[in-house]
């Protein structure tokens, strides 16, 4: 599965696939418009994984006013989970805001989610707060950062 995992940046033609692992992997999935902003406005920080010519997962992250670096999605397919591709995306996107002199990045992530919990926390990231109400269903998120070392 590593070896034939491609990561690169996501096109405006993945943005079907894209909306689609969103919908299959979040209760109050984005709309497809804010991905096409999304791509418009951080290009650069828009990767998708790419297996056997399918999208099975993305992530997309953005530079703050204050210049830290934000983890705003990331998503794997169902039938992909627990191979890496999560990871490998969120590795890749950390080294290229690394790579564009970013030194923190941080990311919400609803309280309920283990398996995301546990992948955050596996690659360096720890909880720096909580976020009450965050989700439409009144759920909360934490608020995690991992220092990007050089």
């Amino acid at each position: 599965m590593e070896d034939e995992l491609n990561i690169r940046q996501a096109r405006r033609s993945d943005l079907r696939d894209i909306y689609l692992i969103e919908v299959n992997s979040f209760p109050y999935p984005y709309p497809i418009e804010a991905f096409l902003t999304f791509l418009i406005l951080f290009p650069q920080y828009f990767l998708v994984a790419e297996c056997s010519n399918s999208i099975v997962g993305y992530v997309v992250g953005s530079i703050d006013s204050d210049g830290l670096g934000h983890v705003i999605s990331l998503a794997v397919h169902p039938s992909y989970r627990g191979r890496g591709v999560g990871r490998r995306l969120l590795l890749t996107l950390e080294k290229i805001m690394r790579e564009n002199g970013i030194h923190r990045v941080r990311l919400e992530v609803s309280v309920n989610n283990r398996a995301a919990l546990a992948l955050y926390r596996s690659v360096g990231y720890r909880v720096v707060g909580l976020r009450r109400n965050y989700y439409p269903d009144g759920s909360d998120a934490y608020v995690m950062t991992k220092e990007l070392s050089n």
